[in-house]
């Protein structure tokens, strides 16, 4: 005879609140914002702060550590500093193996953080990935406050809730679901960005917008040259925007730790990932997307979801803003001759678990999921990104 099953059904709801603002002159000592931001919690103590900048960083702005000391000596009375001022390599490499994430790991125990520390991490996308890991590992969750240096670390990756690093050729292989205490984006830092860095961030707003929000992609798609003539006003309106798109789906998506096997902020990622890992990481994270993005249109006007002219209108609105729309490796085979780009349908799917789930434009603004690819249309696709790719 059986014995009867005991057991409890445990159910926990846990909200998770962090500001996210734009401004200017964060390190100006008239500026209380981070200090209060720190602080914001109203906790009777002196808050430790291990400053991690991004090396690329310190070669733009030769006296900001400068200015963060004097911050924090002005503001002695709630902010520490946790030791010397931290200098990474920031680039994609960042996050590239364990390297960096367990030498974070030993800095945040030899300078004795504790929970109530803070971790400022100023810099771009791959050191806000690989720091915030290890931060959430340290004591199961050290405080982060993210200040992202970049475009695309502004307008998407420093106002999500995950952190990871790249292992065994698979993007953020390793990571968690970790969201930060608070993010600060200085549209200052935009200002001294490289040329390359300042187009390639565009490409996540042109996804967003594509899958979101119509008026915004009709924006986009009228500011192009002011974008590519570094107009700075436009280019903080599309931080602005395109932040708050990804903020609005983490909050009401519906499941901002994936645990289904959708994706649906990632239009245009399954071969944007592909590509950053084939070209060794030359190309841009927002280079590839770009190129994602517009093989996934034309797959969606294949299917006739968009049309023609809807292909051809956000190929040229790309190109006119200086990203691409093809690149060599969409051609590169396998030994058995298929393409080596379907490969990241595999590892998109794998990543999740579930059926696969691709998010495509139905029609411009809005967004349908669909659950298989046809190789052949990916083949067509790419031949005719070729044909109309002029960078």
């Amino acid at each position: 005879m059986s014995r009867p099953i005991t057991g409890f059904h445990q159910h926990l709801s846990i909200p998770f609140d962090f500001p996210v603002y734009f401004h200017r002159k964060t390190f100006s000592p008239d500026n209380p914002l981070l200090a209060k931001t720190i602080n914001r919690l109203h906790e009777k103590c002196r808050h430790r702060v291990l400053v991690c900048i991004d090396q690329g960083v310190s070669r733009a702005w030769p006296h900001y550590e400068s200015q963060i000391k004097k911050y924090f000596a002005t503001y002695q009375d709630t902010l520490e500093l946790a030791g010397p001022i931290e200098t990474l390599t920031g680039g994609a490499q960042a996050k590239h193996n364990l390297t960096g994430l367990t030498r974070m790991i030993d800095l945040m125990a030899k300078r004795n953080l504790a929970r109530q520390s803070v971790v400022l991490i100023i810099g771009g996308g791959s050191i806000l990935d690989m720091v915030g890991l290890a931060a959430s590992l340290v004591h199961r969750g050290l405080r982060v406050i993210r200040m992202p240096t970049t475009v695309v670390g502004q307008n998407d990756v420093g106002v999500g809730v995950k952190t990871g690093i790249d292992l065994y050729g698979c993007k953020n292989f390793l990571g968690t679901f970790a969201p930060p205490f608070a993010v600060i984006n200085d549209f200052d830092f935009l200002d001294r960005l490289p040329d390359r860095d300042w187009i390639a961030g565009i490409a996540e707003a042109f996804k967003v917008a594509m899958i979101r929000d119509r008026r915004f992609y009709s924006y986009l798609c009228r500011h192009t040259q002011a974008l590519r003539q570094r107009n700075a006003p436009v280019m903080e309106r599309l931080v602005t925007e395109c932040a708050k798109l990804h903020l609005d789906h983490i909050r009401d998506g519906g499941d901002p730790f994936e645990t289904g096997s959708a994706r649906p902020l990632d239009f245009g990622h399954w071969s944007a990932h592909q590509l950053e890992v084939m070209s060794g990481y030359r190309l841009r994270h927002g280079e590839a997307v770009s190129i994602g993005i517009a093989l996934d249109s034309y797959y969606a006007m294949r299917l006739g979801l968009i049309p023609k002219r809807a292909v051809t209108t956000v190929l040229a609105h790309l190109q006119a803003v200086g990203l691409p729309i093809w690149n060599r490796h969409l051609t590169t085979r396998k030994a058995d001759g298929t393409l080596a780009i379907l490969e990241g349908l595999i590892r998109f799917q794998e990543h999740l678990g579930g059926p696969l789930t691709i998010t495509l434009p139905a029609p411009i603004g809005a967004r349908i999921e669909v659950h298989t690819m046809d190789s052949n249309i990916i083949a067509e696709g790419i031949v005719y990104l070729h044909s109309e790719s002029s960078l």
